[in-house]
């Protein structure tokens, strides 16, 4: 089960995020960065700067993710369960603040 988070309005031009298109891809994380797999259903990866964390509303997720599914990632990665769509927003707004 996932969570919805409000919408926010930015355009995708605006991303900066590194996506793969296949969980099953690896790719090296940078310094400084971690990956979080995304997705209510098919789960795609993205590298985020480990600054994300100090925002409430990330943390929030987190939360929401470790409630989903505690400390067990089967994805051997930290999964979030919730839409692309309002993930990409959620970093669009920390990126723009």
């Amino acid at each position: 089960m996932g969570f919805r988070l409000p919408k926010i309005v930015i355009s995708s031009k605006q991303i900066s995020l590194k996506r793969t298109l296949s969980f099953s891809e690896t790719t090296v994380v940078p310094k400084g960065h971690f990956a979080v797999y995304v997705g209510e259903v098919e789960k795609k990866r993205f590298v985020v700067p480990i600054s994300f964390l100090k925002h409430s509303s990330f943390q929030n997720l987190l939360s929401q993710a470790e409630e989903e599914y505690g400390f067990n990632h089967p994805m051997g990665a930290l999964t979030i369960p919730c839409c692309e769509e309002a993930f990409l927003d959620l970093i669009c707004n920390l990126q723009s603040s």
